[in-house]
């Protein structure tokens, strides 16, 4: 997609009001509390079949029952190295492998923080290299925790994101010191200008937030509430 249907599509959207339905079709419908159990997990699929969301959002040790239980209907989306991202690469290219063999399409992985941090900009694009190489064919999102990063981090997070394949940067896990903002979201669609998606996450607790997440250039929205605000 280029960067000016990007921006076309961004003003459609805008111009519009747009439906739940049509809302729906961006949300990933997320549960990743540790305290979870299988019996929420398959209410959070009967939701997700129900109003047709992206996909379902949950931790790794659910995906195959997920899987089995919605047969190809709603995409089962997982986490890698969440929420920390500090893991070894090999790590999560083991859990990736292993979520991918249960029935996941979608992965959503957090990167080595500390190593941006520490200005290591080429190990982050190894292990999204690494993860996008193992996972052909499928949707990769990279979690870049946008409150923990500086402006200048996060153009240069989109950049390497886009350029080692991923399909959508992602702001947050949800777990860290804050979540998805309308600044953030505004700075990575237009440093990203179309090569890949922004995926909002994090914090989003009404529809005016999530239809305004959508306006501005996001095209996934992570969420736990989505059923709950849009009915």
């Amino acid at each position: 997609m280029t960067e000016m249907t990007e921006m076309a599509e961004m003003a459609e959207m805008a111009e519009k009001d747009m439906t739940p339905r049509e809302i729906y079709s961006h949300v990933d419908h997320t549960l990743l509390r540790p305290e979870a159990t299988w019996e929420q997990v398959r209410v959070l699929c009967d939701e997700a079949v129900k109003h047709s969301t992206a996909s379902v959002c949950i931790n790794p040790g659910f995906v195959k029952e997920a899987a089995d239980y919605l047969a190809g209907r709603i995409p089962v989306c997982t986490v890698i190295g969440f929420p920390l991202g500090a893991t070894t690469c090999e790590s999560k290219l083991f859990e990736a492998k292993q979520a991918l063999a249960n029935g996941a399409a979608e992965f959503d992985m957090v990167i080595n923080i500390g190593a941006l941090k520490a200005g290591d900009t080429a190990f982050a694009r190894k292990e999204i290299e690494a993860l996008r190489a193992a996972l052909p064919g499928k949707i990769l999102k990279v979690i870049v925790e946008t409150c923990l990063l500086t402006n200048d981090e996060k153009r240069r997070m989109c950049d390497i994101v886009c350029a080692a394949g991923a399909d959508y940067i992602k702001t947050s896990t949800g777990f860290s010191s804050g979540g998805a903002t309308f600044a953030d979201v505004e700075l990575l669609a237009r440093a990203a200008g179309g090569r890949c998606g922004v995926k909002a996450s994090g914090g989003i607790k009404s529809v005016a937030d999530m239809r305004r997440y959508l306006e501005i250039g996001a095209r996934r929205l992570g969420t736990s509430s989505a059923v709950q605000l849009l009915g």
